[in-house]
C-alpha cells in the first residue's frame, strides 16, 4: 500500500521561500503522474502543481513563476520549490499520485497523507 508523507513547511514571511518534499513510500506505476495540492482555512483542496510520468509540469495560474514541482525518482521523493511567498499561499499542502488527464485536471489515485502546514505571515 502506498503511504505519502509530507514535510517541509513552516511559517516564512512574504518573498520567503521553501521546499516542501513528499516521500511515497510502497510501489506505484511508472505511468502514475505527480501532483501537489493545498487546502487553505475553509476552502476546498485545490491543485497547485502537477508532473507527467515524463516530466511535463503544469501549474496553477496563482503559482506560476514562483514555484517548481520536481522528482527524484532513485529517492522516491517528490519536491515542491516555493519561492516569492505571499500570504495567500497559506495553506496545508498534500501530494498524491494518479493521472493527468489534461492541463491542470488531475485523477489522484492514494490516500491523503496528513499535509503540511505553511504560514505566510509577518
Amino acid at each position: 500500500q502506498v503511504q505519502l508523507v509530507e514535510s517541509g513547511g513552516g511559517l516564512v514571511q512574504p518573498g520567503g521561500s521553501l521546499r516542501l518534499s513528499c516521500e511515497v513510500s510502497g510501489k506505484i506505476s511508472e505511468f502514475d503522474a505527480m501532483a501537489w495540492y493545498r487546502q487553505a482555512p475553509g476552502q476546498r483542496r485545490v491543485l497547485v502543481a502537477a508532473m507527467s510520468p515524463g516530466g511535463t509540469t503544469n501549474y496553477a495560474d496563482s503559482v506560476k513563476g514562483r514555484f517548481t514541482i520536481s522528482r527524484d525518482t532513485a529517492k522516491n521523493t517528490l519536491y515542491l520549490q516555493m519561492n516569492g511567498l505571499k500570504p495567500e499561499d497559506t495553506a496545508v499542502y498534500y501530494c498524491n499520485h494518479g493521472l493527468l488527464i489534461a492541463h491542470m485536471t488531475f485523477a489522484e489515485l492514494g490516500s491523503w497523507g496528513p499535509g503540511t502546514q505553511v504560514t505566510v505571515s509577518t
